[in-house]
């Protein structure tokens, strides 16, 4: 029996799941990760009125992970209400909500978790789904919930927002917020000089026991879709296992991965751009870490956008179009630019100052609609031992 997209993506992702939750509960990692890269898990996130767990005294702002629990209160949707379904943490943008709900007076209620696991769930439930929008860590997921036709043509003074390379081919879904992959590197050791001019030249030896990167991340996981897309599915696998190889640190999170940067268990990481300035705000402005950008159409240098689409059986798509003309508004872009350090989708909005400009960034000419193969991505991770 062949399984459906949406079958595939839900066994693989379950048995992620349960990978994870047995290695945490016998203290130890997950299988084929080092227990030198990664240690604890970031954390538990929850719904709202949940009380949120960590395994750290503080809570940090990545992106959640497979490995995130997501218990909540009762979502009642409804007139009045907004039910929302983030792969985007509560710390990084449940500000937002609250702002929104401030001004429109909807209660918006939402579930938080691991993007691709939601995206499942999702599918899973059908025309079950309690939830109106779904707020993605990557347009990977949007795109496999697209290919599904769970997903609702927007508004156009919606997708008119932003420029045309960030939003669906279809108008289905639209970019939030944009972020940069990028190799964090530990100063200390290296210099600008000494990074390769590509992603693939990491498969070198020399970069044996030195690399850290998080392959459950939703981010990564767009990354090696769009690898997949720009370079085909034998090198993109050859990239998995050349790295594999080099016995690289595994993280639970991108956060942690740099993390490990600055404290010297890993030279570089593969991370999106703003985590520097998270752990800069955490561990000090001195630490040794900088980000390096990849040049000439690299991979490595691909641009993604965090997203959102109103799913097709939304009970209140008219709040979900107003909260998607609010995360597009100048307060909320200039929250994403000022609070996440990330890049803003619209015009006129300043963005930190040492950011280089998105027009500087020399990104792979890749449409990010057809970074929807989520599934197989998954599947290539699993065979190449990475997951």
């Amino acid at each position: 029996m062949k399984l459906s997209f949406s079958g595939r993506l839900w066994v693989l992702l379950v048995a992620l799941a349960a990978l994870a939750l047995l290695a945490a509960a016998c203290g130890e990692p997950p299988p084929d990760q080092s227990a030198e890269g990664g240690g604890q898990s970031a954390g538990e996130t929850t719904g709202e009125g949940a009380t949120e767990e960590t395994t750290s005294e503080e809570t940090t702002s990545e992106e959640t992970t497979s490995e995130e629990t997501t218990a909540q209160e009762a979502l009642t949707p409804g007139e009045g209400s907004l039910v929302v379904y983030s792969g985007r943490s509560e710390e990084l943008v449940g500000p937002v909500f609250e702002q929104f709900e401030e001004r429109s007076g909807v209660d918006v209620q939402v579930r938080y978790g691991e993007t691709a696991e939601l995206a499942a769930t999702i599918l899973e439930e059908g025309e079950n789904s309690p939830a109106d929008l779904f707020f993605a860590q990557d347009p990977g997921a949007l795109g496999a919930l697209d290919d599904e036709g769970r997903l609702t043509e927007l508004p156009d003074e919606v997708l008119d927002a932003v420029p045309a390379r960030f939003r669906a081919d279809d108008g289905d879904w639209v970019g939030t917020s944009g972020r940069a992959r990028v190799v964090a590197y530990n100063t200390e050791e290296l210099s600008a000089g000494d990074l390769p001019d590509s992603i693939f030249d990491f498969t070198d030896p020399r970069w044996e026991g030195r690399i850290g990167w998080a392959p459950t991340n939703g981010s990564f996981q767009a990354f090696v879709t769009a690898l997949r897309v720009l370079e085909g599915e034998d090198r993109a696998r050859a990239w998995l296992e050349g790295v594999q190889a080099n016995d690289p640190f595994v993280y639970p999170d991108n956060l942690t991965a740099v993390e490990g940067v600055a404290s010297g268990e890993v030279d570089v990481a593969f991370v999106n751009h703003y985590y520097l300035f998270q752990v800069r705000e955490e561990e000090g402005e001195d630490i040794p870490v900088r980000n390096y950008y990849l040049k000439d159409g690299d991979p490595g240098a691909l641009v993604l956008a965090a997203g959102a689409g109103i799913l097709d059986g939304a009970e209140n798509p008219q709040a979900a179009e107003e909260f998607l003309e609010y995360v597009l508004s100048e307060e909320a872009q200039q929250y994403f630019a000022d609070e996440t350090h990330e890049y803003p989708l619209i015009e006129g909005v300043e963005i930190d100052e040492e950011l280089p400009p998105l027009s500087e960034i020399q990104s792979p000419n890749v449409d990010l609609s057809n970074l929807d193969d989520l599934g197989g991505t998954l599947e290539l991770l699993q065979e190449t031992g990475v997951l």
